[in-house]
C-alpha cells in the first residue's frame, strides 16, 4: 500500500503554472476569459501570493486569481485548480504548525476570503478557526446574511494585488 501524501509534499509537488491559450466551452472560466488565455497555476505560487498578505490585510479568492493572471499576462486564472491549490496551502500550513513550526513561518490562509468577505468553511476548523485567526491580526468579523464575513474586506486588499488603473 502506497504511503499517504502530506499536505506539505502535495504543495511542494515541483508542478509548475502553465497557459491555456484556448479554453473548451464549458470549461471552469471559459464564460469569464470572454476568447482569451487561462493561467492554471501552481501550489507553490499559491502559497507564495498568500504568504504576501500582511496582518490586516485580506484577499478573496477572486482577487487572489485576478492577481496571479495579470501576473501572468492572461484574461483569467482558473477557478477550480486556485482554490484546490489555496486549500492545500492552508491544510500544509496547518500541518507544519502541528509539527510545532513557528507561526509566523506559515501561510496566513486565514487571510483569504471568499467572494463577498464571506469566511471559508473548507478551510481548517472552518469559518470559528478563521475568524479567530483573523480577530488575532486585528481583523473583525460579523454575521451577514447568516453566515460570517469581513464587512470591510475590499478595502483591506494590499495595493499589490489591485489591478493598476
Amino acid at each position: 500500500m502506497a504511503k499517504r501524501r502530506s499536505a506539505v509534499d502535495l504543495l511542494n509537488n515541483g508542478r509548475e503554472p502553465h497557459i491555456v491559450p484556448i479554453i473548451p466551452p464549458g470549461a471552469p472560466g471559459f464564460a469569464e476569459a470572454r476568447g482569451g488565455s487561462m493561467v492554471v497555476s501552481s501550489p507553490r505560487e499559491v502559497d507564495a501570493v498568500i504568504r504576501r498578505i500582511e496582518p490586516g490585510e485580506v484577499m478573496t479568492l477572486d482577487d487572489l486569481r485576478g492577481f496571479i493572471a495579470r501576473r501572468h499576462g492572461v484574461a483569467v486564472a482558473c477557478p477550480v485548480s486556485t482554490a484546490i491549490f489555496a486549500n492545500m496551502s492552508a491544510r500544509a500550513a496547518e500541518e507544519q504548525r502541528s509539527r510545532g513550526v513557528d507561526p509566523d513561518q506559515l501561510a496566513p490562509w486565514w487571510r483569504l476570503l471568499k467572494k463577498g468577505g464571506f469566511l471559508n468553511p473548507k478551510l481548517p476548523g472552518g469559518v470559528e478557526r478563521q475568524a479567530a485567526l483573523l480577530a488575532g491580526d486585528g481583523v473583525r468579523v460579523s454575521p451577514l446574511r447568516k453566515q460570517l464575513a469581513v464587512y470591510d474586506a475590499a478595502e483591506r486588499v494590499p495595493d499589490w494585488a489591485r489591478p493598476t488603473a
